[in-house]
């Protein structure tokens, strides 16, 4: 494996924030000093560059097995490694639903050559039907650590109060989708002001404010854990800061365009705006944006959702969700710490260590010791975003055309360059 050695760097964890020289040997940190000497294979300027330990989104849909002409393993890891992820958690809304072990080794074989590490997550329900759980025993021998029925709720509150019992057991962590199909009811963006001016049937708050409600009382009840997926409400917000004081064990994220975007975007019925939950109102926008920088929110994640161009066309038919792997940090970096909102090594906890530490994997340091997994990023660089550009097989992202500040550069995952800017 070629050494690696970064000069002059700036190395930001959560502990640490210093200027120094970093040698990388057989895919481990060996050494950290001011002027290292020593010759390596490579030889990288890091004169005003930050050097951050890799990010984690346990959170994206890789869209394979079933969907491959939105994208696959290998397209949406390439993405990741762009986005300077070196593990991601995958979804099992795919065809067939990812509930068996045969299809988390197939997740795993195929992302195994890229340097990311995918964590498949299993359904919750059989199938992802909603009538019976999976097998969690088959789960936790195939290593699964997260389990969800994404992409729609778990409808039942004494299916999933029986799930979350079973989780103090086995060790799973569940995550929630948390939407009221019945509140839903054909809804395709926010029910409000904009929803009426166009003309379309809105999706009420109270849809994900009711079951977040409900899983945060199961949690209680059963005094397990819970993870609550993609937070877009003042509402849930409240719910989850008052349960975390009160000791319940839940657990939150959110994704940049909640707290950069309001469904006035939504105005020029472009469905590469659409996602689920949607963008909502300014007082939900400013409410996840006080979430993350008050702490109630523990992760930043993308919900990377892939549709072809096809898909999109039609505003009121296309399906929901928008890609997200490429522009994350930038996004997070321009809405967050260029605004002096949050320094880095906040930036370094949500969107690496705290969804590492959820899953039960240890953070990523920058110190003598450490694997390598880290990302080099020129966090002033101005660049703006094109899709024909991502490397994405879909290109629906909502930052399109946006002027973004801060690049990810370089990608090295455990000791190994899987990703450069040219």
């Amino acid at each position: 494996m070629a050494e690696i050695l970064i000069k002059n760097v700036r190395a930001v964890d959560e502990n640490i924030d210093r200027i120094c020289d970093i040698l990388i040997e057989n895919g481990k940190i060996t050494e950290m000093s001011e002027g290292i000497s020593k010759t390596a294979d490579r030889v990288i300027d890091g004169t005003g560059r930050v050097l951050m330990p890799a990010l984690f989104d346990m959170h994206v849909h890789l869209r394979d097995p079933g969907f491959t002409h939105k994208e696959d393993v290998v397209t949406g890891c390439n993405a990741a490694s762009a986005g300077g992820f070196t593990g991601v958690v995958c979804m099992p809304n795919t065809k067939p639903a990812s509930d068996n072990r045969e299809v988390f080794d197939y997740i795993r074989e195929k992302a195994a050559p890229t340097g990311v590490e995918v964590y498949p997550a299993g359904c919750i329900t059989k199938g992802m039907l909603g009538n019976e759980l999976a097998d969690f025993d088959e789960y936790v021998s195939a290593g699964i650590r997260v389990i969800s029925d994404d992409g729609r709720p778990v409808e039942t509150a004494e299916l999933m109060r029986r799930a979350l019992e079973l989780t103090n057991l086995n060790g799973l962590l569940a995550a929630s989708h948390c939407e009221d199909l019945s509140i839903i009811n054909g809804g395709i963006i926010n029910k409000g002001r904009v929803s009426e001016q166009l003309g379309v049937k809105g999706m009420d708050r109270a849809s994900e404010d009711s079951i977040t409600a409900r899983e945060i009382a199961l949690a209680m009840s059963c005094n397990a854990r819970i993870h609550i997926c993609h937070v877009s409400t003042e509402g849930s917000i409240s719910m989850i800061k008052d349960a975390k004081k009160a000791g319940v064990r839940v657990t939150c994220e959110t994704a940049p365009h909640y707290f950069t975007y309001t469904d006035e975007k939504l105005i020029s019925r472009d469905a590469d705006y659409r996602m689920n939950p949607p963008l909502r109102e300014e007082r939900d926008r400013i409410a996840v944006l006080n979430g993350v920088l008050d702490g109630t929110v523990d992760c930043i994640v993308t919900d990377h959702a892939p549709h072809t161009a096809e898909e999109k066309s039609d505003f009121l038919k296309a399906p929901n969700g928008v890609v997200g792997l490429e522009t994350s940090l930038a996004a997070t970096l321009t809405a967050l710490y260029h605004t002096g909102k949050l320094p880095l090594n906040r930036v370094v906890s949500i969107m690496s260590a705290n969804p590492r530490r959820i899953l039960g994997l240890e953070p990523v340091e920058i110190k003598v010791g450490c694997t390598a997994d880290l990302i080099l990023v020129d966090i002033d660089r101005e660049w703006t975003v094109v899709p024909g550009e991502l490397h994405s097989k879909s290109k629906n992202s909502v930052f399109k055309g946006e002027n973004l500040r801060g690049k990810n550069l370089m990608t090295i995952s455990k000791g190994r360059i899987i990703f450069e800017s040219k």
